[in-house]
């Protein structure tokens, strides 16, 4: 069980046969073993098999229906945070490292796509950022720049290709982005990896992750072990650390719509905005009547809202403003990112082992950090160089991000007060069928749901990665756990990293 047992269903999903695997039901050894089945974690199972590595991959739920198939789907080599924000940040070298990974990541899903035969809708197109009003003009001023100094010379000013509203929009044109339906891609890699030898098993939880006597150690919800030279942990969150990781990124529920439009009334590119949370906007084909317009949006932390319907409205209603021949939509999703604190994902060595890795903080560049870590992280498993290795180093500490690092951690300790506060519910009686909520039985915080035939499902509301508060998502009608990004659901039941424990039985 994964967040694919979320109630709300993306597109991808809706597109792509969900590929069937069985459950590891034995101890096996490999080379490598990767945790985790979403784009990240087969891509860096498909490198190594290609290296003739032996490779076993594990999922909790079913294969490629993590977080990846909740994704809007943008390949991009433009950074949503703003290169001139890294270059201040992080340094003109490190920023320019970066450029060139996520170039490379790029290229790398070009490549495979076109060797491997995957028909996945890939297309190189051109991305637009464009200002949410005219004082915005000047972040499109410093990052035209920014992009200049990095070598990114193709970056230019243009007018965004007619959105039907009548307006003139000046924005940058970013060359060379792309496209793809990231569900047909992943069960490419999936074919390949089988053919290459490469051994996959679903819903196959993981409770423990260690290095000893010179081989890591994966351990499964069901008893058995896979021992291994390496192990990946691809997990969205990571699963195998409490405190390191943790601490430096944040959870982020994002939204996404998907209407159809007639072919050839949208021009088919990437487009984002400047706004904080900004839109993002891609078209995805749909044979000759009709594409679809998927935009996504309305960002916010995880745990701290349950106004979905309201999101979706707005987002809806900003959708029509620009693109007026966007019809109502068929699809309305929503997916978690995990924001680092200085703008880059985490990719190496888990801080403290030699051969357990993570890659994770994908913020809005989920896809290509997840090829560009399987780029990385090949290397590091068979011993070689990679120029890319420092500017994603897990255990690094940005002294300049401080002040993002300070306000984001303020949610655990306001979270863990909430365990002395009274509930939501004063009475069970309170809830409707299909609401949750919280409420307090003598020294206890319980999460309890009323289902549609009106039976309640009460666990202990104590998310058990790090003991916080989870919060009811109506929306997905699971429970969300704001300081970290755990899922559960109404039973319990873990559906995302880096909880994977159930929630306590409610007499526990």
């Amino acid at each position: 069980m994964n967040v694919n047992s979320e109630r709300s269903q993306s597109l991808w999903m809706a597109t792509a046969p969900e590929h069937r695997a069985q459950p590891l039901v034995t101890n096996e050894r490999a080379d490598v073993v990767v945790v985790g089945s979403g784009i990240a974690g087969l891509s860096v199972a498909y490198e190594l098999c290609r290296e003739e590595q032996s490779v076993i991959v594990v999922d909790r739920g079913a294969l490629a229906r993590g977080m990846t198939a909740r994704t809007s789907a943008h390949l991009a080599s433009v950074l949503d945070d703003f290169y001139h924000e890294l270059i201040r940040l992080r340094g003109l070298e490190e920023a320019r490292h970066y450029l060139h990974s996520q170039v490379r990541a790029l290229d790398r899903v070009e490549q495979i796509q076109a060797s491997e035969n995957i028909e996945c809708d890939f297309r190189r197109l051109d991305g637009y950022l464009f200002a949410a009003s005219d004082e915005d003009v000047s972040i499109l001023e410093r990052e035209i720049d920014a992009c200049h100094g990095l070598g990114f010379s193709g970056v230019a000013w243009d007018r965004l290709p007619g959105t039907g509203d009548g307006g003139e929009h000046r924005c940058l044109r970013f060359p060379e982005q792309g496209r793809f339906h990231p569900l047909k891609y992943l069960d490419g890699l999936i074919r390949c990896i089988e053919r290459d030898g490469g051994r996959l098993y679903a819903e196959t939880p993981v409770v423990s992750v260690e290095e000893k006597g010179g081989e890591t150690i994966v351990r499964t919800r069901q008893g058995h072990e896979i021992r291994a030279r390496a192990a990946v942990i691809a997990t969205n969150s990571p699963i195998n650390d409490w405190i390191a990781i943790h601490t430096k990124q944040a959870p982020y529920r994002t939204y996404v719509v998907a209407g159809r439009v007639p072919s050839g009334s949208v021009v088919d590119a990437l487009y984002w905005d400047t706004l904080d949370p900004y839109h993002y906007v891609r078209l995805q084909p749909s044979g000759a009547e009709h594409a679809w317009l998927i935009v996504g949006g309305e960002d916010h932390k995880t745990g701290q809202a349950d106004d979905q319907p309201e999101r979706i409205a707005r987002l809806t209603q900003w959708a029509k403003a620009r693109f007026p021949r966007m019809g109502d939509p068929e699809y309305a999703w929503s997916g978690q990112v995990m924001e680092p604190v200085d703008y880059l994902a985490y990719i190496g060595r888990n801080p403290g082992n030699d051969n357990i890795f993570v890659v994770t903080g994908d913020s809005g560049e989920g896809l290509s950090n997840g090829v560009a870590g399987s780029l990385i992280l090949r290397d590091l498993i068979l011993g070689r160089d990679n120029a890319w290795t420092d500017v994603y180093q897990p255990n690094r500490i940005s002294i300049g991000a401080a002040g993002e690092y300070i306000s984001e951690n303020l949610t655990m300790p306001a979270n863990l007060a909430e365990h002395l506060t009274g509930g939501e519910l004063s009475s069970l009686d309170e809830l409707k069928p299909g609401d949750g909520g919280l409420f307090r039985r003598g020294t206890a915080k319980l999460a309890a749901y009323r289902d549609t035939g009106g039976e309640l499902h009460i666990r202990s509301a104590t998310c058990t990665h790090a003991g916080c508060v989870v919060h009811w998502n109506g929306f997905e009608r699971c429970w969300d756990c704001p300081c970290h990004g755990s899922h559960f659901s109404v039973d319990g039941e873990p559906l995302n990293a880096p909880a994977f424990k159930p929630l306590a039985a409610a007499d526990e």
